[in-house]
Formats: C-alpha cells, sequence, structure tokens
C-alpha cells in the first residue's frame, strides 16, 4: 500500500512558477508509475503527467507539455511537478496519484489529497 501527500501548491501570477511535491510512504513506491492529475470547479478529474517507474519516460497532457515537468526520485520516495509558465487555466486541485496506468483516472490505484494552486491573471 501507498500512502501519498502534496505540498507546494498557492496562489501564484500568470507567467509564474510553482513546484508541487508528493511525498510517499510504503516500500513499493518504485514498483508504481506516477501520475499528476488535476481537478478544477464543475469539471472532471484530468491528467496532467505520468512517469514510469524508473524515471526514464514522462508522458504530458497536450494543454501543460513544454511547461510542465514531472521528476522522481526513488530513493527519495518522492515525485515532483515543476511548473513553469503558469497560466490561469491552470487554477485546481492537483492530485497525485500512483498505479500501473498511463492517462487515465481509473488506471491508479492510490491518490493524495490534492493541493490548491491558484494562477491569478
Amino acid at each position: 500500500q501507498v500512502q501519498l501527500v502534496e505540498s507546494g501548491g498557492g496562489l501564484v501570477q500568470a507567467g509564474g512558477s510553482l513546484r508541487l511535491s508528493c511525498a510517499a510512504s510504503g516500500r513499493t513506491f518504485s514498483t508504481y508509475a506516477m501520475g499528476w492529475f488535476r481537478q478544477a470547479p464543475g469539471k472532471e478529474r484530468e491528467f496532467v503527467a505520468r512517469i514510469n517507474r524508473l524515471g526514464a519516460r514522462t508522458y504530458y497532457a497536450d494543454s501543460v507539455k513544454g511547461r510542465f515537468t514531472i521528476s522522481r526520485d526513488n530513493a527519495k520516495n518522492s515525485v515532483w511537478l515543476q511548473m513553469n509558465s503558469l497560466k490561469p487555466e491552470d487554477t485546481a486541485v492537483y492530485y497525485c496519484a500512483a498505479g500501473m496506468g498511463v492517462s487515465l483516472v481509473d488506471e491508479y490505484e492510490y491518490w493524495g489529497q490534492g493541493t490548491q494552486v491558484t494562477v491569478s491573471s
């Protein structure tokens, strides 16, 4: 079992940057792909980025490609999401997730509680 705790959210102006962190507990962290998802008010949870178990391959939603970078360190049981050139439409609660999937919510087994990111115009 994996427990996930996100941090690093906050309020930032458009064009700014934030770095989200996700700390995982449990010895099986390295056996899971890790994903970041987000959910804006009134909208469904959507895929943002994914990194494979060893950190060698990444995958991004088109809306964040070139602006966001996902990374992980299995020795630290951690995954990060570096977000640059933020836009107001990036405003959402951001969740990290662990599982065997790629971009679908149902493919991920474990979820954090989320961290709020607000981008002002």
